[in-house]
C-alpha cells in the first residue's frame, strides 16, 4: 500500500515501553529512491534531540490509533549514536548506527566509503519541476510503499494556484536533482505533465495501491 509521506509528518512515535517523540522528517537515497531513515524529534524526553529510526525498527508502518509503533525500547534509542542535524549523515556514522542496533546495513560492504546520497524529503518539498521546455509546478508530497519503503511517486502541483492540478511523477522520469537551484529535472515533456490524470492524495489511513494510471509517462 502507498502512503503519503506528508501526512506522516508530526505523527507520534511509540517504542515498546513508551512514547519517544514524533516524526520530523524522512531521509532517502536519491539514487535508489528508498527511504533509509525516519527522523524522530524526541521533544522533552531527550531534550529535543533528533534520532534516526531505520525501517528495520518498524517492520511495517503499523499504526496504533494516532501513533506509529517502533520495535525498540526507549533505552536502546537513547543510547544510539547522536546525529548533528546541521551536518550530512556520513557513512561512518551509519556504520556505527547499524552496529549499535545489530542490523545488517543496506549498502554493499565492499563500497562502504561511498557517499550515501541521503536527502531530506521535507527539504525537497517545494522544489520546481523542470522540463526541457521550462518549469511546470513544484513538489508537494511523496508516495511511499509501506512494505519496501521505496518512493514510488512525487506528487506535483502544476501551474498556478488558481489553475493548477496535482499529478504524480515516477522517480524513473527524474534525470537529476539540482539542490543549488531547488529544481527536479525530469525527462518528460510539459505537454505530458499537463495531460496527466489529476491525482488526489488519499485521506490518512485509506487504502491506496500502486497503479501506472497515475503516472505522468
Amino acid at each position: 500500500m502507498l502512503r503519503s509521506i506528508g501526512q506522516l509528518y508530526g505523527k507520534k512515535l511509540g517504542a515498546s515501553d513508551g512514547d519517544i517523540g514524533h516524526v520530523k522528517d524522512f531521509y532517502f537515497n536519491d539514487r535508489q529512491w528508498a527511504i533509509r531513515y525516519v527522523v524522530a524529534d524526541t521533544g522533552s524526553w531527550l531534550t529535543g534531540r533528533l534520532v534516526l529510526l531505520s525501517p528495520h525498527a518498524f517492520r511495517n508502518l503499523y499504526q496504533d490509533g494516532d501513533c506509529l509503533l517502533v520495535n525498540l525500547t526507549r533505552q536502546k534509542i537513547e543510547n544510539s549514536p547522536a546525529i548533528e542535524s546541521h551536518k550530512p549523515v556520513s557513512r561512518q556514522y551509519e556504520g556505527e548506527y547499524f552496529r549499535h542496533y545489530g542490523w545488517a546495513p543496506y549498502w554493499d560492504r565492499s563500497r562502504n566509503s561511498e557517499d550515501p546520497h541521503l536527502r531530506s524529503t521535507k527539504a525537497l518539498g517545494g522544489y520546481h519541476i523542470q522540463t526541457s521546455e521550462g518549469a511546470i509546478g513544484h513538489v508537494t508530497d511523496f508516495m511511499m510503499d509501506d512494505k519496501s519503503w521505496a518512493i514510488r511517486h512525487l506528487v506535483v502541483e502544476t501551474g498556478h494556484w488558481f489553475s493548477g492540478k496535482e499529478i504524480v511523477i515516477s522517480p524513473k522520469h527524474i534525470d537529476r536533482i539540482s539542490y543549488g537551484e531547488s529544481k527536479v529535472l525530469v525527462n518528460v515533456t510539459k505537454e505530458a505533465i499537463l495531460e496527466a490524470p489529476e491525482y488526489h492524495v488519499p485521506p490518512l489511513g485509506a487504502a491506496y495501491h500502486d497503479t501506472r494510471n497515475f503516472d505522468a509517462s
